[in-house]
């Protein structure tokens, strides 16, 4: 399979600060891949460098076919990028900003305003084509930029940080449309701390921690990496802990781990549906009342927590 963005070995020091430290990538043409990891990992930068934006210290990287330092104007023919904030001139209209980007693209008079048009059908924004932008609300205006960097058609989409500062509502609604752009055989590289938005979107996930990917894999791939399901169980009382402990014990393919301040326990199984139904015979042989018990699968939290040891929305220094 062709890869449409490769990179191998990228660095980037500011300074003492060291944003890239090495950092290897590759995203398969017509694939979503999200890079994951907390504000300060190196997911902006590593965006900058392959849309031409910023020159990394050492390492190559192409996108679309093209070196990315040496065919730089070339390649901005053939990707769109849509930064943490919305890069919309606010005294334009929505059409215009649109319209004007497609005549930065030689696109010619009428194919610009019939994209214009087009774009804002396809992201709700056709009611408000004709009002200023600084009259959009969060949501519309990262809409208007996500459609901007669609305007020339781009082989490559690179979405950094999307929906940030958007509300539920309209973050459900920037992924409805970065969904439809996948079906469309667009590649897409996104960059996130949001681990519920790597889950639904990504064909494939790249933890990225202190400049480097440091795992790298499907959303399954990376959970199976901290192990399979758990049964999680919270008792009432304190004399119920121990035998307690004793039933997950006997479900369990591992070690029971035990919070006494909480009164909860938990441990792996290997088939969870069995266990569990181990569990609760168990429990009421012993005649405990559980306050909780659970089923529950590793999430990318876990994953997160795992390999790093810190959480995907802590700001860390790089």
């Amino acid at each position: 399979m062709t890869n449409a963005i490769l990179a191998e070995g990228l660095r980037k020091h500011y300074g003492e600060v060291v944003a890239l430290d090495g950092l290897d990538l590759a995203v398969p043409e017509g694939s979503v891949m999200c890079l994951l990891g907390p504000n300060g990992a190196g997911k902006t930068t590593t965006v900058r460098i392959l849309t031409t934006l910023l020159e990394a210290d050492s390492g190559t990287a192409t996108v679309a076919g093209l070196d990315v330092k040496e065919q730089a104007a070339k390649l901005r023919e053939k990707i769109g990028l849509s930064g943490q904030y919305a890069a919309v001139d606010e005294n334009l209209t929505g059409f215009e900003n649109l319209d004007m980007v497609g005549r930065l693209y030689h696109m010619g008079r009428l194919p610009s305003r019939a994209r214009a048009s087009d774009l804002l059908d396809r992201f709700d924004l056709d009611e408000a084509a004709n009002r200023q932008v600084k009259t959009y609300s969060g949501g519309m205006r990262r809409r208007l930029d996500l459609a901007a960097a669609l305007v020339a058609r781009p082989e490559v989409i690179f979405l950094d940080e999307p929906t940030t500062g958007l509300d539920p509502r309209s973050r459900l609604s920037l992924w409805e449309v970065i969904e439809e752009l996948v079906t469309e055989g667009a590649t897409l590289l996104l960059t996130t701390h949001f681990l519920d938005e790597a889950d639904r979107l990504a064909d494939s996930i790249g933890v990225i921690d202190h400049g480097k990917v440091i795992a790298l894999g499907t959303a399954e791939e990376l959970k199976l990496k901290v192990g399979g399901e758990r049964i999680e169980l919270a008792v009432r009382a304190d004399a119920d802990l121990a035998p307690a402990r004793e039933v997950l014990s006997a479900v369990g393919v591992g070690q029971v781990t035990v919070d006494h301040d909480a009164r909860q326990l938990a441990v792996p199984v290997g088939s969870g549906g069995d266990a569990l139904i181990e569990t609760v015979r168990g429990l009421d042989a012993r005649g405990i009342s559980p306050l909780d018990l659970a089923l529950r699968r590793p999430t990318l939290d876990d994953v997160f927590l795992g390999l790093t040891g810190h959480v995907a929305e802590e700001v860390v220094e790089v």
